[in-house]
């Protein structure tokens, strides 16, 4: 049982831990200390449904439905591309020497909902491959393998979206804020014609 836990947890982490769109918004979001808990929330909530729709079946549903990726590709690859701009514009603006205005909380929950939903990789990873390699695990250990994706999932937010504040020092240079969008908004960018080239 700890076995199939474990192999949960480490396939979870596995997926989550690379570099995308909603782990670039949940790091930025901690070093700016800003609605850090939403968003953590919000992103951990999120994948835990998802992984558990995935071990309920929903995978087989989805795979059955490929139109339904191909509208999260298009919708998910022009809000990428809207968020690169708006990193970019934000580096080279002379607000931007400063870090920028507080957001509203609403903001940045429509944009931790919209970076998490219109992402099809989000629904690959989480409800076709962790849902099968759960349900692989046979009837009574699909559950458990699950448990340790979810656990790996509140693990990773957590640390990433609270763990980034130990970098604000670091980021209270104008300059810094200015490499953090550009960054942002190449990840964005790469991640969006990695979409459309699909």
């Amino acid at each position: 049982m700890w076995t199939t836990w474990t192999a949960g947890l480490l396939t979870g982490l596995a997926l989550i831990v690379a570099i995308g769109a909603q782990n670039a918004f949940v790091l930025r979001q901690g070093i700016r200390r800003e609605h850090v808990g939403v968003v953590v929330l919000v992103c951990l909530l999120s994948d835990a449904l998802l992984i558990l729709a995935g071990t309920a079946g929903i995978g087989v549903i989805v795979e059955k439905l490929p139109v339904v990726l191909e509208i999260l590709r298009w919708g998910g690859a022009a809000y990428l591309i809207w968020f690169a701009v708006q990193s970019v514009r934000s580096a080279f603006s002379p607000t931007s020497l400063t870090p920028e205005k507080p957001r509203s909380q609403g903001s940045v929950l429509t944009t931790t909902l919209a970076l998490t939903y219109l992402n099809p990789h989000v629904y690959l990873d989480t409800v076709v491959l962790l849902g099968s390699l759960a349900n692989q695990q046979g009837p009574d250990l699909r559950w458990v393998f699950a448990g340790g994706a979810v656990v790996g999932s509140i693990v990773w937010f957590s640390a990433l979206g609270y763990g980034a504040r130990a970098l604000a020092p670091v980021l209270d240079r104008p300059r810094a804020w200015q490499i953090v969008d550009l960054v942002i908004a190449a990840v964005m960018l790469a991640l969006a014609v990695s979409l459309i080239l699909r």
